[in-house]
């Protein structure tokens, strides 16, 4: 069993969309796809978190991650220059949620700061049909993202080992943060969780060999632990129990790893009760860890505002997620906020469109892969924005409807052509008699 989870070998020395016995198609993946999908993860970083080592002014990290969408686009384009997409529900509805927050922000009730990140979807979307001309129900696109979210992880040990006191503030409660680029401890939770998740799926589906994937999954484990983030490790847990569950009829593999799972998670249970349930408060009382850190009294405040009819059906446009001066930290609190009633409706056909395809689909790896990503979103959307707008989630999301777009067909391989035969006329007249 070789190949490298970072890489585009699968076992045997086959490629993505070859069987044995087979001709190989034609034509790729171009390597370039990767680097776009590398530039789109670099756009949704974000710009503000933690005080790194050396200080970063707001201003050039976001020209930083400005250019880097721009430049995504630009390339997206230049690889797919006659515009060839493929059918896709999930981005049609992603579309009409740019259309909708286009119209939202439009009235300037959130400053023209809206019709900015509106420009900023409307690439971050076009880059997503250009690429999904290569979305093939491979594992592609679940390699890039790997790679790409190992390389921001790898970012964040680095700055743990250069500078352990800024990596790990008081400010923060001692969880892990970025020190070389200003990451909070929900973004690498949430990067961490995610690539463990796929990894672990790949390593069952046999297209990455054990080895390869503990190095990513050790080091991921290490910084989830560092960053106490609850959602990241329930979506993990959670994510992985039904992506490995839709394999169980099917994978030998999938049920040793599910029934070894539940007996070691039982084992910690009772071993480690104290130090589990330490860690998972993280030193909060009742009150606080019963209103989500705060969360909940934001969110009764953004509910009870008034709001005109135009409000709540569009939302007061594109903003920084925030109500009141407080993060929302709620992703459909958020949408409703900002693209009302209506960007709430098409989120949500988004999330079961996806799911409805994944749960129609035999059991496969790729359909384990994009159940994970799917319900990893879904759990986390009630503690963390960002299902509206350019965000990591919704790469998750395109990640998943790669998986379960249907394989093109193979061009069939052309054959020279015969010279016909010239009968002469003799023969044909004794041929009828």
């Amino acid at each position: 069993m070789g190949g490298d989870v970072t890489r585009g070998g699968l076992p045997g020395g086959l490629t993505a969309g070859t069987r044995p016995g087979a001709e190989p198609r034609p034509a790729g993946t171009p390597k370039i796809v990767g680097i776009v999908w590398g530039l789109l993860i670099l756009n949704t970083l974000g710009s503000a978190g933690a005080k790194t080592i050396i200080p970063l002014p707001r201003s050039l990290i976001q020209l930083v991650t400005m250019g880097a969408l721009v430049a995504a686009f630009t390339l997206a384009l230049t690889l797919n220059a006659r515009l060839r997409i493929r059918p896709s529900a999930s981005l049609f509805l992603l579309t009409l949620l740019l259309v909708s927050s286009v119209i939202s922000s439009a009235h300037l009730e959130s400053g023209f700061g809206a019709l900015f990140r509106c420009f900023r979807l409307t690439l971050f979307v076009s880059t997503l049909w250009l690429l999904s001309r290569w979305w093939d129900g491979g594992p592609t696109f679940v390699r890039h993202h790997i790679r790409m979210y190992f390389a921001v992880l790898g970012s964040v040990a680095a700055g743990l080992v250069v500078s352990p006191g800024a990596a790990m503030p008081d400010l923060y409660g001692g969880r892990l943060v970025g020190a070389l680029w200003p990451l909070t401890p929900p973004q690498i939770g949430q990067y961490a969780a995610v690539i463990i998740g796929l990894t672990v799926l790949l390593v069952l589906g046999r297209r990455t060999d054990r080895a390869s994937a503990a190095v990513v999954i050790v080091p991921s484990l290490v910084l989830l632990a560092l960053t106490h983030t609850r959602t990241a490790t329930l979506g993990l847990f959670i994510g992985l129990a039904l992506a490995i569950g839709s394999l169980i009829l099917t994978s030998a593999a999938a049920r040793r790893f599910f029934t070894w799972a539940v007996l070691c998670a039982a084992v910690a249970a009772v071993a480690l009760d104290s130090v589990l349930e330490a860690w998972f408060l993280r030193g909060q009382s009742q009150e606080n860890f019963s209103s989500l850190t705060g969360r909940a009294k934001v969110w009764d405040a953004l509910l009870a505002a008034p709001r005109t009819t135009s409000e709540q059906l569009f939302g007061v446009g594109l903003g920084d997620k925030s109500f009141g001066g407080l993060p929302i930290d709620n992703s459909w609190l958020a949408v409703y906020n900002e693209q009302g009633l209506i960007g709430v409706a098409l989120v949500a056909a988004i999330i079961i469109v996806l799911g409805g395809v994944a749960l129609l689909r035999p059991p496969s790896l790729p359909r384990a892969c994009a159940i994970f990503l799917i319900s990893y979103c879904a759990i986390a959307s009630y503690t963390e924005a960002g299902l509206g707008d350019a965000s990591p989630y919704l790469l998750h999301l395109a990640v998943a409807a790669s998986l379960l777009a249907a394989p093109a067909a193979a061009t069939p391989l052309a054959t020279p052509g015969v010279p016909r035969r010239r009968i002469p006329g003799w023969a044909r007249r004794s041929e009828v008699t």
